[in-house]
């Protein structure tokens, strides 16, 4: 005691020299140590004064009272401190969280407000507090990774106030509300986003980029994370533990718990789904690698294929167009076609319904399906609440998905007919199916194939077609496909549940990338190759209009499919395929107008995709 006394002596003498010196400044001459001397089983002047507010007179906080002798004869009411005077920022977070809400004021947690020192960054104090009031879920999250790593001095590690604030804690409300399931996941990003703090503590980043890579990840970005899982959802808020944990809600022997608490009929197979698997990780995922890999190389060959093919068209047809207008400016005479402009019936009402139908539900499904994929981008969200929310453009995208399988449907039965039932076409099924009537490939089409290029590269003619030319036939073949990639994958993805009780879990991230991929080699191809084929050649630019009425008329038949006209000359059924009458003005102008609001659309799509590619917008 002998040896403490001089310390406290000098600690007094220190404090109230200050204390005085800082009171003396503002009119307020009282001492600290006369309100120590009746004071000091309330605090002692060594302990104030290496506090956080040892710096400060008594009366800095109780200013009411100005007058010593006042005071202690209880003409001045003693009121409770406003902590707001000086820590304004504090407390104006507190006045919006949750604990102002339940009369839970400063003192509550800084009830040694007399003794209080700094924390320094150490977040096992602040967590202390909480779990003074808050034991329940104290004694969860000691157990934790979280709170394991935090006890052994690991100040990077999740502490309460992490995730909940230090002073605007906010009440998590209704746990469906659009708040409370951002705030499952946000709070968890905040941390392991963070590549450098990842990195220091040898945790891997993988887990953020594959969640925002999944369905789930892109509700959230879109801004609908109540639609979706969350972090918490699967790892738990508190008791975050390994995989290898037994305890861990994320082990195998829960893993159907844990997605049941979604997905209600959830399998062991189901939960073979890969969380965060990752197609770039050959080591760990090679189904997904060559997955990736492998559609990767169906859309990068099928571009530079056709775009190749699209570019060389575009100047070779330019170059016709003039050395036409220049055959004209000399003079020359052009071949007179007899009943030049005699309208032909190129397709049936059943033709153009099915292919309005193919338009309708392309659109739909590009509209609502890419701002998915580029959930990154701001046009993305804007699409999405514009649509009415992400709910709303999920029914539009199934809508759009039934659509297709109806007219894929009455494609399978047209073909059957064409193959077995009509009586008009010649030949045995064999003979149909590599006949000039069919869409199926047949060695013509390679010769065709070849004279299109010679012609682009001005070493020969033009060629001259049948019925159906190799793009065509290439367009019809590529629904098949689409078909089997698209559609099969998207109704796994449409129908988890159902799936997951015979296949394994990994084939939904299968599901994912080859719908994913697939979809945008469907759109880019469409929208560019496609409308380019139709619409935008030289030969027909702005717009092809024969798939929208089904006339084409004798000079387009003989320019475009000069070998369909003379084999229908041969036969003598020429005369069975003339339109009496053009299509009607309402009509026609309807979808003119329909028409070009499609290719419109689809080019807006296309800028918007290269705009996502160019700004690091990944699947």
């Amino acid at each position: 005691m002998l040896k403490v006394l001089p310390r406290i002596l000098v600690a007094l003498l220190l404090f109230g020299f200050l204390g005085s010196q800082a009171l003396a400044a503002n009119g307020l001459a009282i001492d600290p140590q006369t309100c120590i001397d009746c004071h000091e089983d309330v605090v002692s002047a060594e302990t104030f004064a290496n506090s956080v507010h040892g710096q400060n007179a008594c009366t800095s906080c109780h200013v009411e009272i100005t007058s010593v002798d006042a005071h202690m004869m209880g003409e001045i009411e003693v009121k409770p401190v406003n902590c707001v005077r000086c820590h304004k920022k504090e407390t104006a977070e507190h006045y919006a969280s949750v604990h102002m809400l339940n009369d839970i004021g400063c003192s509550a947690c800084h009830y040694d407000i007399h003794e209080h020192n700094y924390w320094e960054g150490d977040k096992r104090i602040a967590t202390s507090k909480c779990a003074e009031c808050h034991f329940d879920v104290h004694e969860t999250f000691e157990a934790s990774i979280h709170g394991q790593a935090l006890e052994a001095g690991n100040m990077d590690s999740a502490a309460c106030f992490d995730c909940h604030g230090l002073h605007e804690i906010k009440p998590l409300g209704d746990p469906s509300s659009h708040d409370n399931r951002e705030f499952h996941t946000r709070v968890c990003l905040d941390c392991h986003n963070d590549q450098e703090m990842m990195s220091r503590n040898g945790v891997n980043t993988v887990a953020v980029d594959t969640y925002m890579d999944s369905y789930h990840g892109k509700n959230y970005r879109l801004g609908y994370p109540e639609l979706v899982a969350g972090c918490a959802d699967c790892h738990t808020s508190h008791a975050v533990l390994p995989a290898e944990n037994p305890d861990s809600s994320v082990h195998p022997d829960h893993l159907v718990e844990t997605c049941a608490n979604c997905h209600e009929n959830a399998t062991p197979l189901f939960t073979k789904f890969y969380s965060h698997g990752s197609y770039h990780d050959a080591e760990n995922y090679p189904i997904l690698y060559w997955t990736f890999m492998a559609m990767t190389g169906l859309l990068v060959t099928t571009f530079a294929v056709f775009w190749l093919h699209t570019l060389l068209w575009m100047f070779r047809g330019f170059v016709e167009n003039r050395e036409k207008k220049a055959a004209l400016i000399r003079g020359d005479h052009v071949h007179h076609i007899p009943d030049a402009h005699k309208i032909y019936r190129r397709f049936t009402r059943r033709h153009i319904f099915l292919h309005l139908l193919v338009i309708i539900s392309f659109l739909i499904l590009s509209l609502t399906g890419l701002p998915l994929k580029f959930a990154d981008q701001a046009w993305a969200r804007i699409m999405m609440d514009w649509y009415g929310g992400a709910p709303v453009a999920a029914a539009l995208h199934r809508l759009g998905a039934v659509i297709t399988f109806v007219y894929f449907g009455a494609a399978m039965v047209m073909s059957v007919q064409f193959l077995f039932v009509r009586q008009d076409i010649p030949g045995n099924p064999i003979q149909r199916l590599f006949g000039p009537d069919s869409l199926f490939p047949n060695l013509r089409d390679v010769r065709d194939i070849a004279g299109m290029f010679r012609w682009f590269l001005f070493l020969g003619p033009k060629p001259t077609f049948e019925r159906w030319t190799y793009w065509e036939k290439f367009d019809f073949l590529a629904v098949f496909w689409g078909m089997f990639a698209i559609g099969g994958s998207g109704l796994m993805l449409w129908f988890p549940e159902f799936f997951g009780t015979f296949l394994p879990g990994w084939m939904f991230n299968v599901a994912t990338i080859v719908h994913s991929d697939e979809a945008l080699l469907a759109t880019g191809f469409i929208f560019t190759v496609h409308f380019f084929n139709t619409h935008g050649r030289p030969e027909k630019f702005p717009m092809d209009f024969v798939i929208f009425n089904g006339e084409i008329n004798k000079e387009e038949f003989l320019e475009e499919r000069a070998d369909q006209w003379r084999r229908y000359e041969e036969l003598g059924i020429t005369e069975q395929f003339v339109k009496p009458k053009p299509s009607g003005v309402v009509y026609d102008f309807i979808l003119k107008a329909f028409g070009f609001s499609a290719v419109f659309i689809g080019i807006t799509l296309v800028i918007l995709m290269v705009y996502a590619f160019m700004h690091g917008s990944g699947h």
